[in-house]
């Protein structure tokens, strides 16, 4: 398992806004919360934190290399899932 911190434009280590890699699959972590899950092409997003505050959805839009009008979109298209992540 690998965790790291991610980072601003700047180049500094952002704090509490989480990558970690395990097994396969990436997960955004925010706090004590996780955002999102990468698994290959398949994103499962927290049905309730996914879009909890403007810093989640900043660093989550990083995470995904997309806008929250994207990732909107591929959750009403089925390309994204939503599931309780943090239970």
């Amino acid at each position: 398992m690998k965790v790291y911190n991610m980072e601003s434009s700047q180049g500094n280590k952002v704090p509490n806004q989480f990558i970690i890699e395990h097994k396969g699959k990436e997960y955004f972590q925010s706090y004590n919360s996780l955002i999102a899950v990468k698994e290959g092409d398949k994103i499962t997003l927290d049905e309730y934190y996914w879009n909890y505050s403007r810093t989640t959805s900043k660093y989550r839009n990083e995470f995904l290399n997309e806008l929250t009008d994207d990732t909107r979109k591929k959750i009403k298209d089925g390309i994204y899932k939503l599931a309780n992540l943090n239970k």
